[in-house]
């Protein structure tokens, strides 16, 4: 359980991956919420589009939990 109270399910609409970082969409309803993360989590977590993940969103940073 995370302390954030701002917890988002949603829809992985897209992941592009970058030599260390990777952008995620996550497709909230009609929002959209962008976070990038290591590449290493999103292989780690095996996220790819279609996935059911919660943006989790604290202060200045978007967490992705799957």
């Amino acid at each position: 359980m995370l302390s954030a109270r701002n917890q988002f399910q949603g829809t992985v609409k897209s992941v592009k991956l970058g030599g260390i970082m990777a952008e995620i969409v996550v497709a909230v309803g009609d929002l959209e919420i962008v976070s990038a993360i290591t590449r290493t989590s999103v292989e780690q977590m095996g996220i790819k589009p279609g996935d059911q993940v919660t943006a989790v969103i604290k202060s200045t940073e978007v967490l992705i939990d799957k």
